[in-house]
């Protein structure tokens, strides 16, 4: 097989699995999470339920896929608040700033159920959450330590940024928890931003 055709094979592959995941988090915003299938994601991507499988294990695995890809998106927003900002500000407003960006990848955080966002079957909840916390206490080191930054006592400032990190997480999560109970409409709306606003102001406020 020529340089060209495995070139044009990854190139299908890539345009396969990219419809996949716009159909499903299309439906997921439309008909809910629970309520849409494999193979509901299948047909509106127009491949086969195999198809699907090839690419993804699982819905789940479609959604946590969603989730590591704007890791790096968040902590980008992060870095580049203003230097002035408390660490849980700059979080909070990287995070919308990503909605507004990402729209469509930003839903898994309100598409799926906040049990599925913490656990899987298919995968555990710790790496992705890790990796999440971990990210936004990167950023917020940086901030930290750079000069005009908001500054942490000598040699605490990663534990500080862990903190800051693990409880923004845990706001969001919360708002996600109440968005979910309460059966607001869809994602990304001003009723969940204001969720969110309202979970950072008590971590702010306490």
């Amino acid at each position: 097989m020529s340089s060209t055709d495995v070139g044009l094979r990854e190139q299908k592959k890539a345009a396969t699995r990219q419809a996949l995941r716009q159909a499903a988090l299309r439906l997921f915003t439309e008909n809910g999470y629970e309520r849409t299938t494999v193979r509901d994601i299948a047909s509106a991507a127009g491949v086969t339920e195999r198809t699907f499988f090839r690419y993804f294990p699982s819905k789940e695995d479609l959604v946590y896929g969603e989730l590591l890809d704007l890791v790096p998106l968040v902590q980008r927003e992060i870095a580049e608040r203003p230097a002035h900002e408390p660490p849980l500000t700059a979080v909070l407003e990287a995070l919308l700033a990503t909605a507004k960006q990402r729209s469509p990848g930003l839903a898994v955080f309100l598409i799926s159920q906040p049990e599925r966002f913490v656990a899987s079957p298919s995968r555990p909840a710790r790496p992705v959450l890790f990796d999440f916390e971990h990210s936004i206490a990167e950023a917020l080191h940086h901030r930290l330590t750079a000069p005009g930054g908001t500054g942490a006592p000598d040699g605490r400032a990663a534990f500080h940024a862990a903190v800051w990190a693990r409880a923004s997480v845990a706001a969001i999560r919360s708002a996600l928890i109440a968005h979910t109970d309460h059966d607001f409409d869809g994602p990304g709306g001003a009723k969940l931003t204001g969720l969110l606003r309202e979970a950072f102001a008590v971590l702010e406020s306490g």
